[in-house]
């Protein structure tokens, strides 16, 4: 089975010695052949948030023409894959892109999503001797709809102890340019995420969205906090 990688702008520049490789080796693993087409950008989620849909159609043209020959997208990111699933909504009136944009969303896959509904896989022979708990972002849960997936990935782990957490769909402040522009809320939300992570007792807080991750972890660092951020490739991956 044919795959190309689509990397997204945080783990290619904040994790790539990490969420790519595993994510790349996990695949391998169950027999995909991976390519990372080159010329592939930001899915243009910053754009299409702050109001710049004009200036997303291009990015999303670009994105829809790098991946027209892909048989499966694959992506570390349930937030970017579902931005890549909006190029449909954003090329309404416009019958020959989104018709493209169609095509591409039907074969778009968050990591997770790909594992248990593609390669119907439940369990990657993963090992991590920890107490955990997982942070359901929101554009994943919500939007892209993919909320069994890493859960059952997940207990599915050898030695892994997972804990709920309390409130877990309450949005953690990111939010992309919203943590930029309504800081001090975005920061009560922060710290209320971070205080019901520390409930759980959990030594390791996972995720499926880097941004999320960056966010929630940059606070726990700032704070002092002995928790460790992973993303759930990582987690996946271990042995």
């Amino acid at each position: 089975m044919k795959v190309s990688l689509f990397l997204t702008c945080l783990a290619d520049v904040v994790y790539p010695a990490s969420v790519g490789k595993s994510t790349v080796e996990i695949l391998e693993r169950f027999g995909c052949e991976v390519d990372f087409p080159k010329k592939q950008t930001c899915c243009g989620q910053p754009a299409f948030n702050s109001g710049y849909h004009r200036e997303t159609k291009e990015v999303a043209k670009h994105m829809i023409n790098v991946f027209k020959d892909a048989k499966y997208v694959v992506s570390p990111s349930g937030s970017c894959t579902t931005m890549l699933h909006e190029y449909v909504h954003l090329f309404e009136d416009d019958a020959e892109w989104k018709k493209k944009a169609e095509e591409l969303k039907n074969k778009s896959y968050e990591l997770t999503q790909f594992l248990v509904d593609v390669l119907k896989i439940n369990d990657v022979g993963a090992k991590f001797n920890a107490k955990v708990t997982y942070h359901t972002s929101c554009h994943m849960t919500r939007l892209l709809g993919v909320k069994e997936a890493p859960i059952t990935l997940l207990e599915n782990v050898a030695g892994l102890e997972l804990i709920e957490l309390p409130n877990k769909e309450q949005c953690c402040g990111f939010g992309g340019t919203f943590s930029v522009k309504m800081l001090p809320i975005s920061e009560q939300m922060v710290d209320e995420k971070v205080q019901h992570i520390e409930e759980t007792e959990a030594e390791v807080l996972i995720g499926a969205d880097l941004g999320c991750l960056m966010n929630i972890g940059g606070r726990i660092n700032r704070q002092g906090k002995p928790i460790k951020i992973m993303h759930i490739a990582e987690v996946l991956n271990s042995r």
